[in-house]
């Protein structure tokens, strides 16, 4: 039995990881690499046959996780995917929303079509939390990972060993999802390192920081404009907002949801009450309408006009890293203006424009053109959707094992602290895998 990683090694995006027992192939997620210097990855032959992968796992909805399976069935892979139920919906719109990105922004190569993405979907069966599902002799169980509606950690028991796969975890007492949960057991761990060197500031704290950004922004007379992304950040900002206002902590606001993407998932949140936490539940009884000025923005059009309003907007569009999209447009108009301010409350990777802006990069290259950046910039990290250290520290303390230890998802300098952090806290045996790299697990 041996695992052999292919992706989020020494890098956040890509995630795929390939394991080997008896004569079973079973792939755990198959997603894009959305670094600029890495994104060639995803136009090269994949490094298995797709006809000899046995069973997908998918561990949530993102597109680092999920976005190369079309590519995967286009070249042959015609086996079970199994994800949870609300994985599944949200997978599908997002899979069609990044083929028409791939068409309308004239990528280089169209990675697959509609039909593998339609034959894609046909081939899920979902699986709900806590529950048993057997493969060949491969017992498979989710748990509830808390970083985005569906997303899951696995635990892969086969041969008397107990192989988990952490996913994409998520902050314990944050807004709409449960709390993480770990699974008891594990012999062998593959853990996200997204935040493995660094602290979150509390949620209320981040809450603060982002109402005093509107306020200031607003007396200014410009406008907020927020890259998000449409699955989980979004929805998380605008019960963030929405609960602000109901406060009193600010007054209601004209809020522009300008991403058709993000409302579709806004939808599928709503039909998946079964996966909230109590608090949000409560909320939604007790919501006969919006706090918020909400505004949907449909199509092309209804997004120029925004480019018409100066002031007393916020402005929530995609991709949350500004590599496409609507934001890019937003970011156009405002980001030159100094009594504007451009918020970022997720993880912007290297070498993608968001990265560039949060680093303090004085001149950005938007739609031909290079712009100043005269607007406020700030980074809110408290609205991570990804655990920080210490609470990636406590998933892994929750676990009654010792489980060797492989740290993915997280960028070269970051994993070297946070395997130190493992090693000095627990003493357990961590390794950091190389792209293509196999380890034989007893």
């Amino acid at each position: 039995m041996n695992i052999q990683f292919f992706g989020a090694t020494k890098t956040v995006t890509g995630s795929c990881s390939l394991l080997k027992t008896g004569s079973k192939n079973v792939l755990i997620d198959c997603g894009i690499f959305q670094e600029n210097d890495k994104e060639y990855l995803n136009y090269e032959p994949f490094p298995f046959n797709p006809r000899k992968i046995d069973l997908i796992i998918l561990t949530h909805a993102h597109l680092d996780h999920s976005a190369l399976i079309p590519k995967l069935v286009k070249e042959g892979f015609n086996s079970k995917i199994l994800t949870t139920p609300a994985t599944k919906d949200l997978l599908e719109i997002m899979l069609f929303d990044a083929l028409k990105v791939q068409k309308n922004e004239n990528y280089k190569q169209i990675l697959y079509e509609e039909k593998d993405i339609q034959k894609a979907i046909k081939q899920i069966e979902t699986l709900t939390y806590g529950k048993s599902y057997s493969f060949n002799g491969i017992d498979i169980k989710f748990f509830d990972a808390g970083h985005i509606l569906g997303s899951a950690s696995v635990e892969i028991e086969t041969y008397g060993k107990k192989i988990v796969f952490s996913g994409d975890i998520g902050r314990k007492d944050y807004p709409i999802l449960r709390d993480p949960q770990p699974p008891p057991e594990a012999d062998y761990l593959v853990i996200e390192s997204t935040y493995g060197n660094r602290l979150h500031k509390g949620l209320n704290e981040s809450t603060n920081e982002l109402i005093d950004a509107i306020k200031n922004t607003f007396k200014r007379g410009g406008n907020v404009v927020i890259p998000a992304f449409a699955v989980g950040r979004t929805q998380d900002l605008l019960y963030i907002l929405n609960r602000s206002v109901k406060k009193g902590l600010i007054e209601p606001l004209n809020v522009f949801l300008d991403s058709p993407l993000a409302e579709e998932a806004t939808r599928i949140y709503l039909s998946h009450l079964e996966v909230f936490d109590d608090e949000a539940l409560r909320e939604l009884r007790n919501m006969k309408k919006t706090a918020l000025k909400l505004h949907f923005v449909e199509s092309v059009n209804e997004s120029k006009k925004l480019n018409g309003i100066k002031s007393n907007a916020v402005i929530i569009a995609g991709s949350g890293m500004c590599q496409g999209g609507r934001i890019v447009y937003h970011l156009y108009h405002n980001i030159h203006r100094e009594e504007c301010s451009i918020i970022f409350a997720g993880f912007q990777a290297k070498g993608t424009l968001g990265r560039k802006i949060v680093d303090g990069e004085k001149e950005i290259p938007i739609l031909g053109k290079i712009i100043p950046v005269r607007a406020k910039i700030y980074t809110i990290g408290g609205f991570s959707a990804h655990a920080d250290q210490q609470e990636l520290l406590q998933w892994i303390g929750a676990i009654k094992t010792k489980p060797e230890i492989f740290l993915l998802h997280g960028e070269p300098e970051i994993i070297g602290l946070f395997k130190k952090a493992i090693e000095e806290k627990f003493g357990y045996i961590c390794h950091i895998p190389d792209r293509l790299s196999t380890y034989e697990l007893s």
